[in-house]
């Protein structure tokens, strides 16, 4: 269970410019399992992927985890790499730290793919979020109880490709597999929930001069547009660039690996520079 986590090396590839990957909320670095290879073998880029604190084979984090201490950790990590700053891409919670990181000034570029944060701290938008989280509550229990035996479950697939991809198929059985035993150690599941409801989400989006790229999801059924993306549109700066992704889901890696590629590599293409610079 949450207790019995093993910490695991992060996803550490290619060499050039750094590119860094941040998972979404509950699930792990095995999210950019196909991405981050595509990037490496580009021969530009080193790209690190690692697993956020709290959870699956993450460091352990503070008792009640918010994307500040998340941010605290990852940058810790940077530091150990030598890496002043990076070229950030992140993906719904992971999209929230990378704009986290930026405002501390981490980011050379910042690619937020269905990012989450998009609201205020009353707005009805995060208590929605919040409900959808507690009302997974019992499939996390029933996972972390069952563990890989969930998989047997007719049920289970039909209600796992949901939050992830556009169609069931978006999920192969393997990836299935490393989604389920993300979520049966995630201690981060209820730590993030608890301080979630007394916190607002991000601010000062209209300060930042990094070049950011905002990536909208057509199925995004956990932070559906244009409700959770308004707060991105209407306040990050005009020339933010903005990207329609059509028929993929709220975690568009696992079903279009080599699209999230393309438009990662496009996109800082334009601003790195001929040679690695080193922070």
């Amino acid at each position: 269970m949450s207790g019995s986590m093993t910490e695991r090396a992060p996803i550490h590839l290619g060499s050039g410019e750094p590119i860094l990957l941040l998972h979404p909320f509950i699930l792990s670095q095995s999210v950019w399992k196909y991405v981050a290879p595509q990037l490496a073998e580009t021969g530009r880029y080193e790209v690190f992927a690692p697993t956020m604190a709290g959870h699956n084979g993450g460091p352990r984090g503070p008792l009640f985890l918010d994307s500040g201490s998340l941010a605290d950790d990852i940058e810790r990590r940077l530091d150990a790499l030598g890496w002043g700053t990076a070229h950030i891409v992140g993906n719904s919670l992971g999209g929230w730290v990378a704009f986290e990181l930026e405002r501390r000034g981490r980011a050379r570029t910042l690619t937020g793919i269905a990012p989450a944060g998009g609201w205020t701290q009353f707005a009805p938008a995060k208590f929605e979020i919040i409900g959808k989280f507690l009302a997974g509550m019992p499939l996390w229990l029933v996972t972390m109880l069952l563990g890989q035996r969930v998989m047997k479950l007719p049920i289970t697939r039909r209600l796992a490709y949901l939050p992830i991809s556009a169609k069931p198929d978006g999920l192969s059985d393997p990836d299935l597999r490393d989604v389920l035993d993300d979520v049966a150690h995630c201690p981060a599941y209820y730590q993030m929930l608890v301080k979630a409801l007394r916190l607002p989400g991000l601010l000062e989006l209209a300060d930042s001069r990094t070049p950011t790229h905002l990536v909208i999801c057509e199925k995004d059924r956990v932070l559906p547009h244009p409700r959770f993306t308004r707060h991105f549109t209407t306040h990050l700066p005009p020339n933010t660039k903005v990207t329609h992704l059509d028929g993929v889901g709220h975690v568009p890696m696992f079903e279009a690996p080599g699209r999230i590629s393309e438009l990662i590599i496009d996109f800082v293409d334009q601003y790195a520079g001929p040679k690695r610079a080193i922070g």
